[in-house]
């Protein structure tokens, strides 16, 4: 099948109309600088990214949307211990990181086949808070020091973190289905909501 949805593709891209073209970080590019002086790099870090109207792009975790990128689908967590939602992947800007813009997460791009008809994504979220603010702090190291990586910290500790598998098929060209399944890797119970999240780029 896939290699009819490639020949159908060849010419019109009917079938690639839709795929993981959603921005996993659009915070801390120069695409969203408007900064007075040209600090393209430091103008919007994550912590200023969930109250801001992106005007170039959207960011999601595992997400999918249009080539064109109007209509975003991607799930949004959240581990009943962090002060704000897992909506987006966090990480450092070019200035507050010792080895420049860098993110701090776990996550992995499993699978995907040519025209996206099935794409597989795992992330994998921790059950404790997670440690924003302590990750900022740690990475103030000059350059010759090692990065302070999401791992080196404990809270991936007796597997205390969730696997959250995000899926995507086609069952059509303009039929696409999300499937989110969440595994609890840790050895005792614990909360995790997830929340599908549909939303149309501001423009």
């Amino acid at each position: 099948m896939e290699e009819v949805r490639l020949s159908q593709s060849a010419n019109s891209k009917k079938w690639k109309k839709w795929g993981p073209y959603l921005a996993e970080r659009q915070w801390g590019t120069v695409r969203e600088d408007y900064s007075a002086h040209g600090n393209a790099w430091t103008y919007i870090n994550h912590d200023l990214a969930r109250s801001y109207a992106y005007r170039w792009g959207e960011e999601g975790i595992g997400g999918f949307c249009d080539s064109d990128q109007v209509l975003c689908l991607a799930p949004a967590f959240w581990n009943g211990n962090d002060s704000i939602l897992k909506e987006r992947l966090f990480g450092l800007t070019n200035g507050e990181g010792n080895h420049g813009e860098d993110v701090k997460e776990v996550y992995f791009h499993l699978d995907s086949s040519p025209t996206h008809s099935y794409c597989k994504y795992l992330y994998k979220y921790p059950q404790a808070a997670f440690p924003y603010l302590d990750l900022l702090q740690q990475n103030r190291r000059d350059r010759q020091s090692p990065e302070y990586e999401l791992l080196d910290t404990d809270l991936f500790q007796d597997n205390r973190y969730f696997d959250c598998y995000i899926e995507y098929a086609k069952a059509d060209i303009n039929d696409v289905l999300m499937q989110v399944t969440v595994h609890n890797r840790g050895p005792e119970p614990a909360t995790i909501h997830v929340l599908p999240h549909l939303w149309f780029r501001n423009f």
